[in-house]
């Protein structure tokens, strides 16, 4: 076929031998091609490979109007805005036309009158499919106006046009949207006056304005993207607008560590100085994660609001900005530390909906816990677990530290140690160094350093330390001076009273 730009009246496009799809034919038919080349049409969206993505494809080969449901932060607006591939790189449209006109069979007053004027000379433009798509976010203040249209009296005016004349209306963004996909993010925050105007256009493909005898069959590929909890909380889907769309495909968090690490590590914004200044494992990665997955069980956190995938990598941009805070004070490069995890508090604390007990317990509160967790729950996959140990009598490898603790030794971690003084410190605890040869012998230094710190935050969360929150860091001491240092607080302010 003629490149587009050589095709510039409606003459050249027929002789150019060009012929229409509707959208939901041309996403078929382009998805087919995609799929016998081996090409992944949504990249970069990890664990929904045998899931979510199969039933999409599935529901565009049926050239079905779709509904993502899940809750926040589960790729639902990505995926839809991804569909944009599947649309060709041009379609021709009649040129001045407001509805995207298809030169062959054109549906507004405008263009009907101007290939009845001009025949063959109609001028024809070249739409990119950037400009196809389409998306609103439902909200209570979105009008039927908004989305289908209504008479305009300044265009009446402007025009001299009476308003029983047709030209007088002012479309919405819906018919604007011929020809493309239009996405209602949200949708149960429609209200529910607004969603019975879809009707028509779900099931005719037609609109209604106000007393106007107009029927513009519109070609619309519909995506709508809803949250289960929003049916129960905000408002719901109406039944018969339920029942007009085709297929309804429900997301999910990511099942494994491994997949959420990908997504976050995709996702989040870490700049090349922080790249060049700090060093981070794959076990700090891993804690981050599983502070997302904690969340998820927790208690605390309301499970039907769902724990966003921008929990994971807020908090990961944050641990990075801790570290560098601390190699910005020191100068030279530095490693991520256990105790950075406490620095991503603010990302937690601002994206977990808390239940009534975790709203008593506040949220501060609630995400030291959820990093405690985390921390409780990686450790067992490094060290033996000390559950097992005192349960099964075997021989305890952390004895030699925590009668370190017992003689009344105490151990200050502060945030913004050197390098120097960071491994001084905890070299400083006998056979804490020894524990990490024994079972990581093979680490190079930063982790064998990360992992002795690990080690004491470890042993903390399963009750074999005392962890507290200072003003400048954590302090580790024995369990027992540790409960005394509970009920009778330092007075000099030095030491928190919370424990975590």
């Amino acid at each position: 076929m003629t490149q587009p730009n050589e095709i510039k009246t409606l003459g050249a496009l027929k002789s150019s031998g060009y012929q229409s799809r509707s959208v939901k034919q041309e996403l078929r038919d382009n998805l087919i091609k995609k799929i016998k080349t081996k090409e992944n049409v949504f990249s970069g969206i990890w664990g929904y490979e045998e899931t979510v993505i199969p039933d999409l494809e599935r529901a565009i080969l049926s050239m079905h109007d779709i509904n993502l449901l899940g809750l926040r932060g589960q790729a639902k607006t990505r995926m839809a805005r991804m569909m944009i591939n599947l649309l060709d790189e041009y379609i021709p449209v009649i040129s001045g036309s407001e509805l995207n006109d298809d030169p062959f069979h054109p549906i507004s007053r405008y263009g009907i009158d101007i290939i009845e004027e001009k025949r063959d000379d109609t001028p024809i433009s070249w739409l990119h499919r950037n400009e196809r798509y389409s998306e609103k976010l439902a909200t209570p203040d979105v009008s039927i106006a908004d989305l289908i249209g209504d008479v305009d009296p300044i265009k009446a005016a402007t025009l001299k046009l009476p308003y029983s004349d047709e030209r007088v209306i002012h479309f919405g963004l819906i018919p604007r949207s011929h020809r493309g996909i239009f996405v209602i993010n949200e949708l149960p925050d429609l209200q529910a006056r607004i969603q019975v105007a879809l009707f028509n256009i779900l099931q005719e493909g037609d609109i209604q304005i106000r007393g106007f005898k107009v029927r513009l069959p519109l070609d619309i590929q519909f995506v709508f993207t809803a949250n289960p909890e929003d049916y129960t909380n905000r408002g719901s889907i109406v039944t018969p607008l339920k029942d007009r769309i085709d297929s309804q495909i429900i997301t999910h968090y990511p099942k494994d560590l491994k997949i959420s690490r990908k997504i976050t590590e995709q996702e989040a914004s870490i700049k090349s100085e922080q790249k060049e200044t700090v060093y981070i494992n794959d076990i700090a990665k891993d804690l981050i994660e599983q502070i997302a997955f904690e969340a998820r069980n927790s208690e605390y956190v309301d499970a039907k609001s769902g724990v966003s995938a921008r929990l994971t990598i807020s908090a990961y941009e944050n641990l990075m900005s801790a570290a560098e805070r601390r190699a910005l004070y020191n100068g030279g490069t530095t490693s991520v530390r256990v105790s950075d995890l406490y620095g991503v508090i603010p990302s937690i604390t601002g994206k977990v909906e808390l239940v009534y007990e975790g709203e008593q317990e506040g949220p501060g509160i609630v995400a030291h816990n959820l990093v405690g967790k985390a921390i409780r729950t990686q450790f067992a996959h490094f060290f033996p677990n000390p559950e097992k140990i005192r349960k099964q009598k075997e021989a305890n490898p952390y004895k030699e530290i925590t009668d370190w603790f017992g003689d009344e030794h105490t151990l200050d971690l502060l945030n913004d140690f050197s390098n120097e003084e960071y491994n001084k410190t905890l070299s400083a605890v006998p056979g804490l160094k020894k524990l990490i040869d024994t079972f990581h012998k093979d680490a190079d230094s930063n982790s064998k350093l990360f992992l002795m710190e690990f080690a004491l935050h470890g042993l903390a969360e399963y009750s074999m330390l005392s962890k507290h929150q200072l003003t400048q860091g954590l302090q580790f001491k024995d369990l027992l001076s540790g409960m005394f240092t509970m009920s009778e607080p330092d007075n000099d302010d030095s030491a928190s009273d919370d424990q975590y």
